[in-house]
């Protein structure tokens, strides 16, 4: 997966990756005993997810300049592969540090 082009893009991207925190909370919901040791990873990303994307929606997002990982992908590296969507954060993250893909033709 390569990082958007645009900001429609990446702002769908981001909705994707709360879409998939929903789901998810949803499973852990359901087995509550099994998720314990991951909720609270996820929810941080939870928090965090909805926090970036409430920010692209009002116009308050902005990219990193330094190129600053977001705080969230410590809990990514954490969860591993118990965490279906990883390569999707990392695109997120990617996009947040370096921009977006204008260069992709």
């Amino acid at each position: 997966m390569k990082r958007p082009k645009t900001a429609d893009e990446y702002v769908d991207l981001m909705h994707q990756a709360v879409y998939e925190v929903d789901e998810i909370c949803s499973i852990m919901d359901e087995d509550s005993d099994e998720f314990a040791p991951i909720r609270p990873y996820v929810n941080l990303l939870d928090t965090q997810l909805r926090k970036m994307y409430a920010d692209m929606i009002s116009g308050d997002y902005k990219f990193d300049p330094n190129g600053a990982e977001l705080p969230f992908m410590e809990a990514v590296r954490r969860l591993g592969p118990r965490l279906p969507f990883g390569n999707l954060l990392k695109v997120i993250d990617e996009t947040h540090r370096f921009g977006l893909d204008v260069d992709n033709k």
